[in-house]
């Protein structure tokens, strides 16, 4: 269960990153525990893909601190990140539709025994992790590409799990999914963090984000704009922060909508 006063696996302290004449981040910081789901949040452009990148090591902060379980390191590629624990699952998830799923779980991770490819041991570590996770897939067996949007997406993210982490970065994750498919997914990213996982979770779709986050970091224009504890905020207030205002769209629909069922 997520301690707020524990040391947390993951600190980012004051990173900034420019590219060229745009300053895509300005003095950010965000905190991730074990156990706990931080949803990232924010406007386009507001400055999450350029962190998650500079926290999986594509990017190079310019400026600021990343801390890993209380000791300042450095991110210079996806393979630093790697190695201490951090996986990322891109909105693309990047599996291979002419595998199956033993062969995407352990692609560029493959258990070798005497110089050969260990199928045996390969299927049954991938039916342990899937039952492990509650995953439900016809079989291991099958090609990715006759899978549908939400088992491909627990797909990637138990392909994530293969090295053991213990952060995961999932980037929007239930895009483009259907109901039920969004609903196995969340209950994926809840099982994460019952396995003691801190899980950085960017969304835009703020019913998702109230259903699992336990903190929600509030991005906007590259900038810090606000961090919530899930349980004592609400939508109205995240989407003020994220767009700097409280009168906004979003408010302003709802309050018609709570006016016309009085």
């Amino acid at each position: 269960m997520f301690d707020p006063s524990s040391q947390p696996v993951l600190e980012l302290r004051g990173v900034s990153k420019r590219f060229g004449a745009v300053q895509a981040l300005t003095n950010v910081d965000l905190d991730v525990h074990a156990s706990e789901v931080v949803a990232l949040v924010g406007d386009n452009g507001a400055g999450k893909s350029t962190l998650v990148k500079t926290i999986s090591g594509v990017n190079q902060a310019d400026e600021g601190e990343i801390v890993w379980q209380g000791d300042a390191v450095s991110i210079k590629g996806p393979h630093d990140a790697q190695k201490l624990g951090i996986a990322t699952v891109y909105q693309d998830l990047a599996l291979a539709d002419n595998l199956d799923v033993v062969g995407n779980l352990f692609l560029g991770n493959e258990i070798r025994s005497a110089g050969i490819l260990d199928e045996i041991a390969m299927e049954g570590r991938s039916r342990e992790l899937l039952l492990t996770l509650s995953i439900r897939i016809p079989s291991v067996r099958i090609p990715v590409a006759s899978l549908s949007g939400g088992q491909r997406q627990t797909v990637a993210i138990a392909r994530s799990l293969i090295g053991e982490p213990r952060v995961v970065l999932l980037d929007e994750p239930t895009a483009a999914l259907g109901v039920e498919q969004t609903a196995q997914v969340l209950d994926l990213v809840e099982r994460l963090r019952d396995r003691g996982l801190g899980v950085i979770l960017i969304s835009h779709n703020m019913e998702d984000v109230m259903a699992v986050a336990d903190t929600v970091a509030v991005l906007r224009l590259g900038r810090n704009n606000g961090v919530f504890e899930r349980r004592r905020t609400n939508q109205e207030e995240i989407i003020s922060a994220i767009t700097g205002a409280t009168d906004n769209a979003v408010t302003r629909r709802a309050a018609r909508h709570a006016e016309g069922q009085q």
